[in-house]
């Protein structure tokens, strides 16, 4: 019996390390996200102070400022995209392990520190893993292996966000985050083993080289023209996505769920919607080309908004049942699989708008761009709401989501079948 074409390029090697940059790349930002924040408040910090250390993840918006390093240089034995790989998962090891030693309530300036660091060491990590992934993925397999490597990162997001919460009402908290950080070394491993890309070109002559010519090869190759272009759909492909589910949780309690629905039926609509959407979006994309799955995903992207809106037209729920809790699920289920779907073709598409040779600092910056709605935009949210309502809100946010496809004519014309 022969094995299914689509089995056949889902289980390769190549898949296999995309399964592994996705987990080591998800999985120190999680921490910060969701271990980090509980850590704190159980042990008594303020939410004041909690919410301030949102800050540490401004190094996932500037990574491009210091991506050119990463192109220039390399390190002895191992190569450019293994020895960052390697020096970052090990410096990340520490850097949480020594982080769950600290007393919160004695040592928060450590903490904040260390966090940053960890933060700057997981940004670091995800310039050469990024670079790594497309200089040995085809085109060919652009859609599918970014697809296996964003479900392996949302999948990461178990460890600190489950695993390691469960672990924390049973062992002190710098056994937690020592077991947690651990699962860096199944990373480690990979960069060890793995080989330097056959194909990646050789690394810019002087750090100059490394600034200016990323800039100058894109802006030759594309034109100025459509180099704004491709520049300005990746800042509004996501946008009206990334800012409908800024305030999520709030919303739900506004409309009447308790936490504990929330968090059982957000916990297994979300997460697998996601996973399993963005799956299919990468074999999908094997045949449609990531041209015609960005129209395509991006539709179900921008109608998933709807659902959100179709919930807040509905209102407060004054009586919580299977039937409300249904309609909370799918909606959350419906626009998680927008998400996963979408996703799968955005991160291709970006990874396919680079050159092989400047491969690090190209994404960087293309990563970066994406991340600013939700660093910066999304900090306006509440106050969105305060004077539109949550219907208001979420049509805006529908509205917002138009831009980044009309851009899709000039960037990704549905005509114009491309891998």
């Amino acid at each position: 019996m022969t094995c299914p074409s689509w089995l056949r390029v889902l289980f390769t090697r190549r898949m296999l390390i995309c399964v592994f940059t996705g987990f080591s790349s998800g999985l120190p930002l999680y921490l910060l996200l969701n271990l980090v924040p509980a850590w704190l408040f159980t042990e008594g910090i303020s939410l004041k102070a909690i919410g301030a250390m949102t800050l540490i993840q401004l190094p996932y918006t500037w990574k491009f400022l210091w991506s050119p390093l990463v192109d220039r240089y390399s390190l002895p034995g191992l190569g450019r995209r293994r020895g960052w790989m390697l020096i970052t998962q090990i410096g990340l090891l520490f850097a949480v392990g020594g982080m769950g030693s600290l007393s919160p309530r004695l040592d928060l300036g450590a903490i904040v520190v260390f966090a940053t660091l960890a933060a700057f060491l997981s940004a670091t990590q995800d310039i050469a893993l990024d670079a790594f992934r497309r200089e040995i993925l085809s085109d060919a397999e652009l859609g599918l292996g970014n697809s296996v490597h964003v479900n392996a990162y949302r999948v990461a997001g178990l460890v600190p966000g489950s695993l390691s919460l469960i672990l924390a009402d049973h062992l002190p908290w710098g056994e937690v985050f020592w077991i947690t950080t651990l699962f860096m070394l199944p990373g480690m491993a990979m960069a060890l083993v793995v080989r330097e890309p056959a194909g990646a070109l050789a690394a810019p002559k002087s750090l100059r080289d490394a600034v200016l010519l990323p800039a100058r090869e894109f802006l030759g190759r594309a034109g100025v023209k459509e180099a704004l272009l491709i520049l300005a759909f990746i800042f509004f492909y996501k946008l009206g996505d990334s800012l409908c589910t800024a305030l999520a949780t709030p919303f739900y309690l506004s409309m009447g769920y308790t936490k504990t629905q929330i968090g059982l039926v957000a916990k297994n609509a979300g997460l697998w919607p996601a996973v399993i959407g963005g799956l299919a979006g990468g074999l999908w994309m094997v045949r449609l080309g990531i041209n015609r799955a960005l129209w395509l995903f991006g539709a179900v992207q921008l109608l998933s908004i709807f659902g959100f809106a179709w919930l807040a037209w509905l209102g407060p729920q004054a009586a919580i049942g299977v039937g409300q809790l249904a309609v909370l699920a799918g909606v959350i289920g419906l626009e998680a699989a927008g998400v996963g779907l979408g996703t799968a073709a955005f991160v291709a598409f970006i990874a396919r708008a680079t050159h092989p040779l400047y491969t690090a600092t190209q994404l960087a910056l293309f990563t970066s761009l994406a991340a600013v709605p939700r660093a910066f935009i999304n900090a306006a949210a509440g106050y969105l709401v305060e004077q539109l309502g949550w219907f208001g809100f979420f049509l805006l946010c529908a509205l917002l989501a138009v831009p980044g496809m009309l851009l899709l004519l000039a960037v990704a014309p549905w005509r114009r079948r491309i891998a």
